[in-house]
């Protein structure tokens, strides 16, 4: 299937910047859009932003001009460079694949297993 690995993360003061980073693996045939989600404790899961495979990015209201998303189609990587980062940034964040796979040609969602991103004030 689809595997996706985060790296980055961790702790960081108010207004600072941090960079996270996902990478998919597997019998990948194509993935159409890679993003971010986050879920703070208490909380539902939330997008935080996403890229499609043709270069079209999304961002949740909350995070727009601070956080900036690019994806390596060839690669099959995508990036989260976060900016100004505040308490309220706070939470779990998930890397997310809707791809289809070699053995599975079915759009399927995939998750990574989440990297804990902590914003003291």
């Amino acid at each position: 299937q689809v595997q996706l690995v985060e790296s980055g993360g961790g702790l960081v003061q108010a207004g600072g910047s941090l960079r996270l980073s996902c990478a998919a693996s597997g019998s990948i045939l194509s993935i159409n859009v890679m993003g971010w989600y986050r879920q703070a404790p208490g909380k539902q899961r939330e997008l935080v932003a996403a890229a499609t495979s043709g270069g079209s990015t999304n961002y949740a209201d909350s995070v727009k001009g601070r956080f900036t998303i690019t994806r390596d189609n060839a690669k099959n990587t995508v990036n989260l460079q976060m900016n100004s980062l505040k308490p309220e940034d706070t939470a779990d964040y998930y890397c997310n694949a809707e791809a289809r796979s070699y053995r599975d040609l079915r759009l399927r969602t995939y998750w990574g297993q989440g990297t804990q991103v902590t914003v003291s004030s």
